[in-house]
């Protein structure tokens, strides 16, 4: 891809957009359909909580830190930044960023062929069994009508596609870093595929695949995400958190929820505590590897 780099001096809607039309211009369609096409129409599904049980992104990073990807000033970096986040209490943009920029710089220096043999192997071992049934099922609906379904997310764009590929879908739209000669520089472009960025991306693509978007479904479990849940022609909140549970009654909304048991079981969290989670993960590897370390 064109090597892009990030302007401190940008707002956040202007980070917002740069982070949609670079996820939009990364996409590459990943499977073909076995049905006649409806090209005019197609689904997009959020990842963390929708597609997947939990966030893909702690799953990902605990597998790095089995395998030594981080290092104890790592670990310091993002305790300290999510300790300063959590007494903030609020997801200030230029924050996020910050956090955002850390919690990559690991990957910094690293091929983009190692992170994606690494994500293949952390799949199969933490996430393929963490796919919600019902959502599968949802998206295979949308393939067998012959429409095409992406996944759309704050997740890296390596794994995006990565899980878009396992699950047979058509293609992703994620987080992208930036990348020069094959080697991550540990920054992003734009920002995190996050709220407006999404709905910056899905316009994007529905403007260069000639989609319909009142034809277009959209699936999502946050309040974060009704930007693009609000553009296209039938939303539906799937797993929703309660803000989006709220506004998904006010509007008429479908509502699918896959869950089991207590609520208070869900495994979802803020976008901006997703870094603290990681920091959790990579603290708990490097402890288990020190107990037993002989």
């Amino acid at each position: 891809m064109p090597r892009l780099r990030v302007r401190r001096r940008d707002t956040a809607e202007e980070r917002a957009e740069l982070a949609g039309y670079a996820a939009a211009a990364v996409v590459e369609v990943e499977a073909a359909l076995d049905v006649p096409p409806d090209l005019s129409a197609a689904a997009f599904f959020d990842v963390d909580n929708t597609m997947i049980m939990g966030a893909s992104l702690y799953y990902f990073a605990k597998g790095l830190a089995a395998r030594n990807y981080f290092t104890s000033r790592d670990v310091a970096s993002f305790i300290w930044q999510q300790a300063k986040f959590r007494i903030a209490g609020t997801e200030n943009p230029d924050d996020v960023m910050t956090i955002r920029d850390n919690a990559l710089a690991f990957v910094a220096g690293r091929t983009v062929a190692e992170i994606v043999e690494a994500g293949e192997e952390i799949y199969e071992e933490s996430m393929a069994d963490r796919i919600w049934t019902g959502t599968r099922a949802l998206a295979q609906q949308h393939l067998d009508s012959g429409q095409r379904v992406w996944l759309i997310t704050a997740t890296p764009i390596e794994l995006a596609s990565l899980i878009s590929t396992r699950l047979g879908l058509t293609g992703a739209l994620g987080t992208v870093s930036e990348i020069e000669d094959g080697i991550y520089t540990g920054r992003l472009v734009g920002e995190p595929m996050h709220g407006e960025a999404k709905a910056v991306a899905v316009r994007a693509l529905a403007e260069r695949e000639g989609l319909d978007l009142q034809r277009c479904s959209a699936y999502s479990d946050s309040a974060n995400d009704v930007p693009m849940l609000s553009m296209v022609g039938r939303p539906v909140a799937v797993n929703p958190d309660g803000e989006l549970k709220a506004i998904a009654r006010a509007r008429g909304w479908e509502v699918r929820d896959f869950r089991t048991g207590r609520k208070a079981a869900r495994v979802g969290l803020p976008t901006a505590l997703i870094v603290g989670m990681v920091a959790g993960a990579v603290a708990a590897a490097i402890a288990v590897r020190r107990r037993y370390r002989f």
